[in-house]
């Protein structure tokens, strides 16, 4: 329904309404309506209702969250809704019934409300969609791992399609914290600790998500990762120049270069100030200086916690309007502050109505991109589109198990657009996790997995190592994740972050165990399990049979890490903060143990985050680290253990040498690095970008243009790389910028470009890189950023603890000051070399 007027600056020539005119800009038609909206309409799509879709087809149902009171959607819906909050990650639901459950949601959300204005879906996508059944991807942490965007961007494009293909407009993802200490629980949802390899996968992914037509959200902005002792929600101690040149570049590479159209608030304050009330950082850097146009939503329950958690507003409705006069736009997951609180603060004269106009202006420009305001918008997704109102015959879910009580996947169809409810319609038709995406979780997967220790024992199948006269006869696999099927996950994947409350469904989706993908891989070896220990308990009782297991074997693989969850469920995972970087429970002991033995030990870990592993870092065999590596993470990992696939993942993150030495990053300025006035070495075991390969390279011959360059200018360099070991390879250029005098304290080195090359055995490139003067600026002692003339060293290496060729060169001229239109990138390009 539309509203029954005619105003001239609310309908064209035709009768239209001017804000279903698709020839208007977005622009212009949100305008049109807004003029038409009481204010109670445009506060109700400010907001979002946090439901869960119907298992039988039926409409959502509004979720009563532990915070939170339930809604009452007869109440709601007359006025308009802005948002639903998460209609398949909240219970587990057959896509195909909650995409029909969404529909008939939408249907009764747009004829509830006099402009016919459907609400906005969004989800968590961090790992895949966190839908039953998706597809579960390695986590952040290895897309980080793997140092390819342009994967990275193909994972996100086949996230996107399945969220788009059943109703679901905006996705909760991705994650541009900068990892400042690996305690914090969350840095499985994080990319790394350098803040350029953050931006550019980062900004790779929200390209793949909007190009399927979702609306990717940057998060957290800014500063959560940078909490104080890496406890959850703590406040964040940092100085505005640490924000400036490291928490904030990811955010601002994305902005520009991703068409980004929402940010999402952090919870934390820096310096006293909550980010959700901070009007400088989401209005004055975000949308003035850096020129962003979407939305900006809240973290759950963040508005509120300005009255609850953060002391700034007495009242919800002063902590609306702290937050709409900070630029939120949207309050989620549910009602609570931007309702009832923020129409009596408006209307009291407390609140201006201005700022609710900013923010509704913002909310249906969105929905116009979106298609929600044409006059041919239809509530029913793309996979529940067939040739008839009847609906059409549909395949059976690839490897997903049918929920309880329902039929058999072939009893059912797509049903029609007015066909009533019924329990078993359309199940098992709606597939989100075909073939062709556990192919690419697999390359995801495989291209994550960082080799860090090897003394030869890998690879262990004779096919892929020379030399090697057969595989091994006997393969103890030994520890807490050897048969566990959802070690591989992250908290934010579906079956642990919502599976794990209703125990009696199936996964919905295919888990081999490590020992399944051992089996498969190696079928000529006995595979001997013990589970020895369990992720974070204290019993031993296991371990002599853990020991017994590995005297017997030929080979042992220590199956070891971390289990995902939520709020102190898990050792990993949002709310799953750690005391040190000791591996959880007894599990360091059970490795000690497991050495001792003398048996060659091929440490394995399945992780959120990296553990200091004891003598077991150069002591053991091997060290294979994997982060929560997805559905078909066991086969990637078995794949590298056997040689099949070559190792070609490096550290997002470095591993520490000792548990305690904590908070430490590469990015450390001198007085960070080991020193004779402390006791404390927080040199790491391995460092950031470190990571072996079944072949070996050759750095050489590095040329430059010129050792000279105006702050205003470039460097040209070039070298060769050859791959002069028995297979092929890939090797990771890394290019780490150190400037020994600034004006303020920098960090010895830190990241300004990567490239990943692959090499077949004697093969050689040349890579030449472009360095613009713009990569060398830092914020200054007044809070400028500038780039200083003087000397610096442009280091090419294979880690940031192994440089290979180091050219020195000198900026000249005078000091330049730079803004958000600077260059970002080193640009990387190679040619097959000469002979030598």
């Amino acid at each position: 329904m539309t509203a029954n007027t005619d105003h001239a600056h609310v309908r064209n020539g035709f009768g239209t309404p001017r804000w279903r005119d698709t020839s208007l800009d977005a622009g212009a038609r949100a305008d049109a309506l807004i003029a038409e909206m009481t204010l109670r309409e445009k506060i109700a799509q400010l907001v979002g209702v946090w439901v869960g879709a119907s298992d039988e087809g039926g409409e959502v149902a509004p979720h009563q969250h532990d915070m939170e009171e339930a809604v009452d959607l007869e109440e709601l819906l007359p006025y308009g809704l802005g948002q639903l909050t998460r209609p398949f990650g909240t219970a587990p639901v057959d896509p195909a019934v909650g995409a029909l459950s969404l529909m008939r949601t939408q249907r009764r959300i747009a004829a509830a409300n006099r402009f016919g204005i459907p609400a906005l879906a969004h989800e968590e996508c961090l790992a895949g969609f966190a839908a039953w059944g998706a597809t579960a991807y390695p986590v952040p942490l290895s897309w980080g791992a793997t140092f390819d965007p342009a994967l990275i961007r193909e994972m996100a494009a086949a996230i996107g399609r399945d969220m788009r293909s059943v109703g679901v407009h905006q996705g909760l993802a991705p994650v541009l914290d900068v990892v400042r200490d690996a305690r914090w629980g969350r840095v499985e949802e994080t990319i790394g600790e350098d803040p350029y390899l953050v931006g550019t996968v980062a900004t790779a992914y929200v390209q793949g998500l909007e190009a399927a037509g979702i609306v990717a959200t940057l998060k957290h902005f800014a500063g959560y990762s940078a909490s104080r002792a890496g406890r959850n929600l703590a406040p964040v101690g940092m100085g505005a120049r640490e924000r400036a040149d490291v928490i904030l570049p990811p955010f601002e590479m994305a902005v520009r270069e991703s068409g980004v159209r929402s940010v999402m608030h952090a919870y934390t304050d820096t310096d006293g100030i909550p980010s959700a009330a901070d009007e400088r950082l989401l209005t004055g850097l975000l949308r003035e200086a850096w020129g962003f146009t979407g939305t900006v939503v809240a973290d759950y329950f963040g508005i509120a916690f300005l009255k609850t958690l953060h002391g700034v507003a007495g009242t919800f409705g002063e902590a609306a309007g702290a937050a709409l006069a900070a630029g939120v736009d949207v309050e989620l997951p549910t009602v609570k502050a931007f309702g009832e609180p923020l129409l009596d603060a408006v209307t009291g004269g407390r609140v201006p109505e201005a700022l609710v106009d900013r923010a509704v202006r913002r909310v249906l420009v969105q929905k116009a991109g979106l298609g929600l305001l044409d006059p041919d918008w239809s509530p029913r997704p793309p996979a529940l589109t067939g040739p008839g109102p009847q609906g059409r015959e549909v395949p059976a879910a690839h490897g997903a198990a049918r929920a309880p009580g329902a039929p058999a996947p072939d009893a059912g169809t797509v049903p029609g657009p007015d066909e009533a409810p019924a329990d078993g319609a359309g199940r098992g038709s709606v597939d989100l996790d075909p073939d062709a995406n556990r192919a690419l979780a697999r390359r995801v997967a495989e291209r994550a997995v960082v080799l860090l220790h090897n003394d030869g024992t890998l690879p262990l199948s004779p096919a892929h190592a020379p030399g090697r006269t057969a595989a091994p006869a006997r393969i103890a696999l030994i520890g807490p994740n050897a048969e566990s099927p959802t070690a591989v996950l992250g908290c934010y994947a579906f079956p642990v972050h919502v599976g794990g409350n209703h125990p009696g469904i199936p996964l919905g989706i295919e888990l081999p165990t490590l020992r399944e993908a051992l089996a498969a891989e190696f079928p000529d070896s006995e595979i001997v399990v013990a589970t020895g220990a369990t992720v974070d308990g204290t019993g031993t009782d296991g371990f002599a049979e853990a020991a017994a297991a590995a005297r017997d074997a030929d080979v042992v693989v220590a199956a070891l890490g971390d289990r995902a969850g939520l709020f102190g469920r898990g050792t990993s995972g949002e709310g799953c903060d750690a005391e040190s970087l000791a591996l959880p429970g007894v599990q360091q002991q059970l490795l000690d143990l497991l050495l001792a033995t003398g048996t060659p030990v091929v440490v394995t870990l399945l992780a959120g985050r990296p553990y200091a592993l004891g003598r077991a870092a150069t002591g053991s065999a091997a060290v294979v680290q994997s982060f929560f590596p997805g559905e078909e993470g066991t086969t990637a990992i078995a794949s590298v253990l056997s040689g099949r696939i070559a190792p070609s993942g490096r550290l997002p993150v470095s591993v520490p040498r000792h548990s305690g030495a904590q908070p430490s990053t590469y990015l450390a300025a001198r007085l960070g690095h080991s020193s004779e006035v402390s006791g404390i070495d927080p040199t790491p075991a391995f460092g950031f970008g470190h990571g072996l390969t079944y072949t070996t390279f050759e750095w050489s011959a590095l040329a430059a243009d010129g050792h000279e360059a105006g702050t205003d200018g470039e460097f040209g360099l070039e070298f060769t790389v050859r791959n002069t070991g028995p297979r092929e390879g890939t090797e990771l250029v890394q290019l780490y910028l150190h400037d020994p005098v600034a004006s303020v304290v920098q960090p010895v080195q830190r990241l300004i470009g990567y490239v990943r090359l692959e090499l077949a055995p004697g093969e050689a490139i040349r890579v030449r890189a472009t360095v613009p003067a713009d990569l060398a600026s830092f914020t200054g002692r007044d809070g400028r950023r500038i780039v200083e003339p003087g000397e610096l060293e442009l280091r090419f290496s294979a880690s940031s603890t192994d440089p290979r060729l180091v050219a020195r060169v000198t900026l000249t001229g005078p000091v330049r000051e730079v803004d958000h239109r600077r260059e970002l990138h080193t640009t990387f390009r190679t040619e097959p070399a000469t002979a030598p």
